[in-house]
């Protein structure tokens, strides 16, 4: 890290990544970067953005010309998951009003006497039919009367509703009839969101679930970016000090002041990109209907940090274990990061392009449980920041995972955040012992027990994303990070047969990191449902003409992103399945083949290996249809360059900081303690070691060693035992 200077400074970029118990800021200055961690603010998470960005600003005392912040929210994934969205309407055709209540075939808890459906985000009450249809042919069959346009509007008026959501029959083909009605809606003054704009997709069921849902979170992720980008995060000390006190708390207050005599007013540029789950960003002024687009932004800065690192070191092969204080992320990364179009949030389908990460209420915070039985549960309620683990010295009473990591020594106390926040230890241990008392067990069993049922619940979260999917976990490298990432990395890869661990520097960051190497990505699709046909030239010249119409969206909409379009990088896929088949497999397209027969017969040759890769077999003689045409466009931005080091010798001396009892397997050992900061590339160390550094703390266990790389990560493998040698 760069010391602290008072010189003015361009900073490229800040990222922001706001958890559930931290919100991480890293932030980018002529290639030099800094770290800064605050508690979450779960009652409005805009203000710990806002204490963050201008904490760190005001740390390193940089006066900045423009900031450029992206920055990944929880707030549209919260709004879903604890049903806090806005009050909203759907309008659709007439007769279809009960689409969001019926759902489809597949029920995921068939044998569950107790299953409770989750309630569609639209009541009955609010749903209204409209007499319109729109043929599958794009025709319009019936046409939508200025009368019942006017009663539906002057209903509407009298709900006072945050949004409305339009979805009508096959507007993917001919979106007409949804425009009348949203023109017409308009003068209401609320947002409106639209199928033919969220997703022109056919299957009525997944469009009218994402579309509902985008318009449920927008207006509360509107009034979020509307926080920060309206805040001062320089603190121009006119009428804000007064202000920030009623947001933050009054000790900000002086923070503020002494802000505001280092930086003039009105001299500040700042400008939000918005992270999205897709792995790319767009600017919070054009972000329109991309809300439901986030769902998942916090994570996929991870994932894109992950491989990024990964990547740089040599490693092409990975999982990503992302392991926060409320939930654990993974994902596998197979030579690139994998995209899918399909989720589940709180039992909703939504429809959408993102990274294939798989989600567990297992995190540092998850608590500890007894369940009626007798047995240890572990999450996934969590204590998230508020009132957060016991050892945080909250009003929490509640056993976390966090609690039994500093019970068994391998959390140092007094470095926890690089020594601003203490931990402690005394409470944590009282609150243990009752616990244990209840299971008729030792302490320290229930706490190693406690560690281990959470590890069983990461573990089978990466089999549901690899074994579960014809790959084999020996042959990828674990990259683990978020704050409680270090402290099971070690266990989880043994328990996995994985060789290698890679935890990078500021790994408790990472996703925040993440950020900066976030392109402007903007995702097109649109349903044609063609199957191949013997006139391949007809075929390939009407796939061209669909995605020269997307082709021409996306350069009108990167335009307002800043790039022109020779600037964009453009990708093109299908979306295949044999006839017959209610799932698709997505294969690149590519239109610079003039052979047509060649072309389509490489088509389905593809889609056939994909089809065996996935599913372990290929109809070869199987009709094979096109389902979507997928177009992505990605403006490129400046990111950050990962540098090698010079290796030093093996000798990690210089970053000892002493030793303690340690807890392993029911045992106390003498384990040395390092400071990851003092570390040097080519230093090495055998467990068993704890190191710490400021975001996260790493466990090497007694048959684990570990060596820091030129990029500086630790790269953690398991000593082998006479037998396997």
């Amino acid at each position: 890290m760069r010391e602290n200077r008072a010189e003015t400074h361009i900073v490229k970029n800040i990222g922001v990544d706001t958890g559930g118990t931290f919100t991480d800021i890293v932030m980018r200055i002529d290639g030099d970067l800094f770290t800064h961690k605050v508690l979450s603010t779960p009652q409005n998470p805009a203000l710990a953005v806002i204490q963050g960005v201008r904490e760190i600003l005001h740390l390193h005392h940089t006066d900045a010309e423009h900031l450029e912040i992206v920055h990944g929210s929880t707030v549209a994934t919260n709004a879903l998951l604890e049903r806090r969205g806005a009050r909203i309407a759907l309008v659709t055709t007439k007769g279809f009003e009960d689409v969001l209540e019926i759902g489809r075939q597949t029920r995921p808890s068939l044998y569950d006497f107790f299953v409770e459906r989750p309630a569609p985000l639209v009541p009955g009450d609010r749903r209204f039919g409209i007499s319109e249809r729109t043929l599958h042919t794009g025709d319009i069959q019936t046409e939508i009367e200025t009368t019942d346009l006017n009663a539906l509007a002057s209903e509407l008026a009298t709900l006072e509703l945050d949004a409305i959501a339009i979805c009508f029959l096959f507007a993917y083909v001919n979106p007409q009839n949804e425009q009348i009605v949203a023109s017409h809606l308009a003068e209401l003054g609320i947002p409106i969101s639209c199928s033919h704009e969220v997703l022109p997709e056919y299957r009525e069921y997944a469009r009218f679930s994402t579309t509902v849902a985008n318009a449920y979170i927008r207006p509360t992720l509107e009034r979020h970016l509307s926080t920060l980008t309206d805040s001062d995060l320089l603190c121009t000390f006119n009428e804000t000090v007064a202000r920030n006190e009623t947001e933050c708390g009054s000790n900000t207050k002086n923070l503020d002041k002494q802000a505001a005599d280092t930086y003039p007013q009105g001299k500040i540029k700042k400008s939000f990109r918005l992270m999205l789950s897709n792995g790319g960003c767009v600017s919070v002024k054009n972000f329109e209907a991309a809300g439901i687009r986030t769902v998942l932004s916090g994570p996929a800065g991870g994932v894109l940090g992950a491989y990024q690192i990964a990547k740089t070191a040599g490693y092409d092969q990975i999982i990503t274990f992302d392991m926060g204080g409320t939930s654990t992320d993974v994902s596998l990364c197979n030579n690139g990061i994998s995209l899918t179009t399909e989720s589940t949030i709180s039992g909703l389908p939504i429809k959408v392009p993102l990274i294939d990460i798989h989600t567990v209420g297992a995190g540092g915070g998850s608590i500890a449980t007894v369940d009626a039985g007798g047995a240890l549960r572990v999450g996934p309620e969590s204590a998230g920041a508020d009132p957060g683990p016991i050892c945080y010295g909250n009003s929490g009473s509640d056993i976390t995972v966090t609690d039994a990591n500093l019970f068994l020594g391998r959390i140092a106390a007094t470095q926890f955040l690089g020594g601003a926040m203490s931990l402690d230890t005394d409470k944590a241990k009282t609150y243990i012992e009752k616990f244990a008392s209840r299971l008729g067990i030792p302490a320290l069993q229930a706490a190693d027990g406690i560690l281990k049922v959470a590890n069983a619940a990461m573990e089978r979260a990466i089999k549901v994303i690899s074994v579960e999917r014809g790959f084999d976990t020996r042959d990828f490298t674990l990259v683990s990070f978020g704050g409680a990432g270090g402290l099971h990395a070690a266990f989880m890869a043994e328990n996995l047969g994985i060789g290698t661990v890679l935890i990078p520097p500021n790994g408790g960051l990472l996703s925040g990191y993440g950020m900066l190497f976030a392109d402007v990505v903007k995702d097109y699709s649109q349903t044609v449902l063609r199957r191949f046909s013997t006139d391949s030239e007809t075929l390939v010249e009407a796939l061209n003409t669909g995605f020269n119409e997307l082709l021409t969206r996306a350069e009108n909409e990167m335009k307002a992103e800043g790039f022109l379009a020779e600037q964009l990088k453009i990708d093109r896929s299908l979306d295949m399945r044999y006839e017959g088949q209610s799932y698709e497999l997505n294969i690149p397209y590519s239109t610079e083949r003039h052979d047509y027969s060649n072309a389509v017969e490489t088509l389905i040759k593809s889609f056939h290996a994909a089809h065996e890769q996935r599913f372990g077999y290929a109809r070869t003689n199987a009709p094979v249809e096109i389902v979507n045409l997928r177009l992505t466009a990605t403006g490129e931005t400046d990111k950050p360059s990962i540098q090698p080091l010079p290796i030093a010798d093996a000798d990690a001396s210089e970053a000892f900081t002493g030793q303690s009892l340690v807890m392993f397997d029911g045992e106390a050992l003498r384990t040395d303690f390092y400071r990851r900061e003092a570390l040097r590339p080519g230093n090495q160390i055998s467990g068993p070691a704890i190191i710490t550094e400021f975001s996260a703390t790493t466990v090497l266990p007694p048959n684990f060693s570990a060596v820091v790389d030129t990029y500086q990560n630790l790269v953690l493998t398991r000593k082998l035992n006479v037998s396997e040698q």
